[in-house]
């Protein structure tokens, strides 16, 4: 239950009681990852289920990504601007990728990226249909998965967020979440199995472009795998 409490903290902004733990419980925490986001997804759908209720599409989908915002406090959009600024940089000199990752500083690729990504999941989240409610709920969730099979398949980056969760994560731990996103998939909306080439995809992309994953590398490709996942619903329904 603490590791439960911890992986939320980390990923939403939900009031939660402070609990006692070690950076061993810290990270183990990924391993309840994608049960965060239920959470995050039950928000998102919440708010954007009431205003298709209301009739109002366009009212739906910004309530939809502004809950989607809120809960999570744009910490994966943060990562995903800072992965769209270092690989603006690294086209000139790759030696300097490590440095832009490091700038706090926001640069004009991760402004760009981030206001396409905002935009992007606000025209897909008014391309939904009220049925698809669950499969919305369930989005959030599938899409942090990834972070487990990044940590096993590639090396870390450099030494921070990142590298601090692979003692904690083993492919059994990722075994059993895929099976429930199988059974999801199934039971639910077909479509959400583009996940499983979305997650791949993205890791391939980081091991050619960047060279590792890190904390922003985590970040980025929860959010891009959350708009494949939307895009899918809308595309293959």
């Amino acid at each position: 239950m603490r590791q439960v409490v911890l992986a939320l903290q980390f990923l939403t902004r939900l009031p939660l009681p402070a609990v006692r733990a070690d950076n061993d419980d810290f990270a183990k925490s990924m391993r309840w990852f994608p049960l965060a986001g239920l959470v995050v997804g039950a928000l998102v759908a919440g708010c954007w289920w009431l205003g298709a209720k209301a009739g109002a599409d366009w009212l739906a989908a910004l309530a939809g990504l502004v809950a989607w915002v809120a809960v999570t406090g744009a910490l994966h959009l943060d990562g995903l601007g800072d992965i769209a600024d270092a690989t603006g940089a690294a086209h000139k000199d790759r030696a300097r990728l490590s440095a832009v990752l490091a700038d706090p500083h926001v640069g004009s690729f991760a402004v760009v990226t981030i206001v396409l990504q905002l935009l992007a999941k606000l025209v897909l989240l008014h391309a939904l249909m009220p049925g698809q409610v669950w499969a919305l709920l369930l989005v959030p969730a599938l899409a942090r998965i990834g972070p487990l099979f990044w940590t096993m398949a590639l090396p870390p980056l450099h030494e921070g967020l990142g590298s601090r969760f692979r003692s904690a994560i083993r492919w059994p731990h990722l075994a059993v979440w895929c099976l429930l996103a199988v059974l999801a998939g199934a039971l639910i909306a077909p479509s959400l199995l583009v996940l499983f080439l979305a997650v791949p995809l993205w890791g391939c992309w980081l091991k050619s472009r960047i060279g590792g994953i890190s904390g922003d590398g985590h970040g980025a490709g929860i959010e891009l795998v959350e708009t494949a996942l939307l895009a899918a619903l809308v595309v293959l329904r």
